[in-house]
């Protein structure tokens, strides 16, 4: 793809699908126009790199759409100080895309192929507030401390516990609840040392994270 071509469907991707998903935050859609999303793209698929689709990235993994990934960023309405947690590196464009709105993220990947990938396109694009760990982020024992921010790309059966534990007051964690077909985006506030308070904001779908608990649905 040509970079006229490039900047033509990068303009596209941000006025006709991101824009109608109710993306107005100024300081996210200015993200969207600097961060190379075509870059963090396998180069088997590098010409969909702007296409309103979850793209894949081998390992039974793929990043999300362009409107959710920015709809996640721009409820999460981050500030420029915060600490972030990120489960599910992928590609690591999202973690790029928070990268330029908060001090330093931690990005946790299961996989270690993706991981190395991600650290290339991140280093690539000069992000250097951004560290890729190689660890389950379903798994109670995320190191780290307390975050000021988590964000979980991909869906999630039920919030973990676990993630809502590591959010300091104030904390915000965003992600995809439910089952298919009725998921919906789930943002929860750290109010209070002991008190968390949840509203759900709108429907989507997003593929799964690998690992975290669901409940049995087997009937009788």
């Amino acid at each position: 793809m040509e970079l006229s071509n490039i900047a033509l469907a990068r303009f596209n991707m941000i006025e006709q699908q991101i824009r109608p998903w109710n993306v107005l935050d100024a300081r996210v859609l200015e993200i969207l126009s600097v961060v190379p999303r075509e870059d963090f793209v396998p180069p088997a698929h590098r010409a969909l790199a702007f296409a309103d689709l979850e793209i894949p990235l081998g390992h039974g993994e793929c990043m999300l759409a362009p409107r959710m990934e920015a709809r996640l960023l721009q409820d999460l309405q981050l500030q420029g100080t915060e600490r972030v947690l990120e489960i599910g590196t992928g590609s690591g464009y999202m973690a790029a895309l928070l990268s330029k709105q908060c001090a330093s993220v931690l990005s946790l990947e299961t996989n270690p192929h993706l991981a190395d990938m991600a650290r290339a396109h991140l280093a690539s694009a000069g992000i250097r507030n951004v560290e890729v760990r190689v660890a389950d982020g379903a798994i109670a024992m995320v190191e780290g401390g307390l975050f000021d921010a988590i964000a979980l790309s991909g869906s999630v059966e039920q919030l973990p516990q676990h993630l809502l534990d590591r959010l300091a007051v104030g904390g915000r964690l965003i992600a995809v609840v439910g089952d298919e077909p009725i998921m919906c985006a789930t943002l929860a506030t750290r109010v209070g040392k002991d008190e968390l308070r949840s509203v759900k904001l709108w429907d989507a779908n997003a593929p799964r994270l690998h690992g975290f608990a669901e409940r049995s649905h087997f009937r009788f």
